[in-house]
Formats: structure tokens, C-alpha cells, sequence
């Protein structure tokens, strides 16, 4: 059996420059937990909101509303993660869900409670400021030409 146990440091690696070089590409300067972590929470919470706030039997659509919201702000999150170089073009769009989200309950909704009103206003104003934490992060890392 091979012992693995004297792990060296990357140092000693061929590829050490280059793999640097990709992780610093890829990172482009952001803190990734900064913006894409609470991202992910949002999504998370937006999912969850109808049961959290007890309106899953007044207001069934707003229920699916939300989970499927709640779904695409975590797969953005996600995305952001995974591929930050292509998914950061759509850091706007987190800020037209956060617009949604605050107008929602009167479209999709019939007669909202104020408990609905408030929970979509807080996710839809937290979308949209970290919507524009992402606009900004991507501004920042984006080369200029």
C-alpha cells in the first residue's frame, strides 16, 4: 500500500504557475462568499417563504411563485459560484427579480395579507441589492478594454 502521508506543499508541482495563474482568472479578485453565499441563502428562504410565513392555503399561487423564484435564485447563485466569467451577465437579472419579487404579491396574488406583503418587499429588496453587489463585483473584475 502506498503511504500518502508526506504530502509536500503545491510548490514542489510542475504546473504550479499555471494553476495559480487559472485560480486567479477564474476568482478575478472577488470573495466569492461575500456575494454568492447569502445569494444562495435568498434562494433558499424564497423557496421556502410560503411555509415559513404560513400562506400556503390563502394564497396557492404565490406558493408556486415563490418556489419556483426561490429555485432560479439559487441555480443563479450556484452559477455565479461554478462559472463566474459567463454567469456574471446575469448579475442584472437578479436585480429584475428583486423588482418582481416586490410587486408579485398584487399580480399574481389575490388580495395579500401584510405578512405576504412584507416577506416578498425584504426578498425582493435583498435580491435586488445583491444583484447589484454582483453587478458591481463583475464590473470590478471585468478587464477594460
Amino acid at each position: 500500500m502506498a503511504n500518502v502521508s508526506h504530502r509536500g506543499d503545491i510548490s514542489t508541482h510542475p504546473d504550479v504557475s499555471e494553476m495559480r495563474a487559472r485560480y486567479a482568472r477564474m476568482l478575478g479578485g472577488r470573495d466569492v462568499a461575500l456575494v454568492d453565499g447569502p445569494v444562495f441563502l435568498l434562494g433558499l428562504y424564497c423557496a421556502a417563504s410560503p411555509w415559513i410565513v404560513h400562506y400556503t392555503t390563502s394564497q396557492p399561487a404565490l406558493v408556486t411563485h415563490n418556489l419556483i423564484v426561490g429555485i432560479a435564485i439559487g441555480l443563479l447563485a450556484l452559477g455565479f459560484t461554478r462559472a463566474p466569467e459567463r454567469m456574471y451577465g446575469l448579475s442584472w437579472a437578479m436585480c429584475a427579480v428583486g423588482v418582481w419579487m416586490i410587486i408579485a404579491p398584487w399580480i399574481v396574488g389575490s388580495s395579500p395579507d401584510a405578512g405576504v406583503i412584507i416577506n416578498n418587499v425584504v426578498i425582493g429588496a435583498l435580491a435586488f441589492t445583491l444583484g447589484l453587489a454582483c453587478a458591481g463585483t463583475a464590473a470590478k473584475s471585468t478587464p477594460t478594454t
